[in-house]
């Protein structure tokens, strides 16, 4: 077992991982300055976002094929990724589930109920023809299916929640672990 000293010092060397395809603009460089640690860019085969440490060895240690963030910008583009989109995005959480990888999904600026009333999406001129009942459907069908952690933020909250959650995921691995290798 680590010391709390050794979990920390550890804790206090990670990086965020950041997908090559997450688009730098405005709400990009929001979101980043919201980690409040540093960050890199990096293919991920799933996930947005991911992270690594550096292990007490002095080794770069990646789980980025342990847990990931997917996040969408709104309803519309999570009705997108189930619609059009679907066998490209399902591909994404089997590969996911193969390696036994935990994956949450942030949805910015929604909300269930906006959801099962259809009223998602920044602007209602170009809301997505998914019925509301179909979208919900496609999400409880993949968080039973690939065990995901679905959670609904403001966009000003991203950043915060992404380095939170990775974080939290890296603590509770690092106390469950036992001379580099995971308790059962």
């Amino acid at each position: 077992m680590y010391s709390p000293f050794e979990i920390e010092k550890m804790l206090h060397s990670m990086e965020i991982l950041v997908d090559t395809r997450e688009q730098p603009n405005k709400r990009f460089e929001e979101r980043t300055e919201g980690f409040g640690v540093p960050w890199v860019r990096q293919k991920l085969d799933f996930g947005d976002y991911s992270c690594r440490y550096i292990s007490l060895e002095g080794e770069q240690v990646s789980l980025q094929n342990v847990v990931a963030i997917e996040r969408k910008m709104d309803g519309n583009e999570l009705a997108l990724c189930f619609g059009a989109e679907r066998n490209r995005f399902e591909k994404e959480f089997v590969r996911a589930k193969a390696q036994g990888a935990k994956l949450y999904m942030l949805i910015e600026g929604e909300d269930w109920e906006k959801l099962y009333a259809g009223l998602y999406g920044k602007d209602k001129r170009y809301r997505s023809k998914m019925r509301p009942e179909s979208l919900t459907a496609s999400i409880h069908a993949f968080q039973a299916r690939y065990n995901l952690n679905l959670q609904f933020c403001k966009p000003q909250t991203t950043g915060k929640l992404i380095a939170d959650i990775l974080r939290y995921e890296l603590r509770e691995r690092l106390e469950h672990e036992h001379d580099g290798r995971k308790d059962s």
